[in-house]
């Protein structure tokens, strides 16, 4: 188990150690092009709409149904990995590979184009005012204090583009379908389904964000295969390298 599941939460760790620097590597940020497509495509922010139908000022049961899955998102990555790992071995580090393909190249969007979230758009009154209902929902578990908290754990709090949470959830159902059939792949969309919409009602994303996380999970879907050959193929190379320096080392 260790073996298996060392290399994939290691590169996890390592991506967020990335994502924390990057930020103070380029610090323009962007405000304005998430409202704008949002506009664009919608007429309205969503955000905005889906708070004046759903916020009602105070938590309501659904704002804990819409941020539990927001809290699952590097728990259901490894959860599936460990399932594919019992059910379906042959497919395991292709599996992790698509991830890591997918939060890699998110981090290198994150540091070319810092993108706010509504909520820090809205606090810095680039678009109307909206809530953010996750402090809301921490209050309601006794927590009040949560901006500082989620400060501290999410130390890049300009990463809205693409939503990694989108795009690891549309893998999911991806994998699902692929590994386990239709069955459990219907089921596997209630987490996508909650995510795209908990997102944007939550202000933790534009539905710009959450489209451009759709595309990324498609993208890693499919190049994840690709890349793990490659890294295969790689590493081969190397130990073939390795192996022909040391008896030539040996030799002399």
């Amino acid at each position: 188990m260790l073996k298996r599941l060392l290399p994939f939460i290691g590169l996890i760790l390592v991506y967020e150690s990335f994502r924390s620097v990057a930020d103070s590597l380029n610090s323009h940020v962007n405000y304005s092009l998430g409202p704008h497509v949002d506009k664009f495509l919608f007429g309205k922010l969503p955000t905005v709409e889906l708070q004046n139908w759903l916020w009602k000022g105070h938590v309501q049961w659904y704002d804990f149904v819409f941020y539990a899955p927001y809290l699952l998102f590097f728990a259901i990555p490894i959860a599936l990995a460990l399932l594919v790992w019992k059910t379906r071995e042959q497919h395991y580090w292709e599996v992790v590979t698509i991830y890591l393909t997918v939060f890699f190249a998110a981090f290198v969007t994150f540091l070319a184009f810092p993108t706010a979230p509504p909520w820090l758009a809205s606090q810095n009154h680039y678009i109307q005012p909206i809530v953010r209902t996750s402090s809301y929902v921490w209050g309601a578990l006794g927590i009040h204090n949560f901006p500082s908290l989620y400060n501290h754990l999410a130390a890049n709090p300009v990463a809205a583009l693409p939503s990694l949470h989108a795009a690891a959830a549309t893998l999911l159902a991806l994998i699902i379908f692929k590994l386990y059939g239709k069955r459990w792949g219907l089921v596997s969309l209630i987490y996508p389904a909650l995510i795209y919409v908990g997102v944007v009602y939550e202000g933790e994303h534009y539905a710009a964000d959450v489209l451009a996380g759709i595309i990324y999970g498609f993208g890693g879907y499919y190049a994840g295969p690709h890349v793990l050959r490659y890294i295969e193929h790689w590493g081969k190379k190397s130990q073939k390298y390795l192996k022909g320096f040391a008896n030539s080392t040996k030799n002399a």
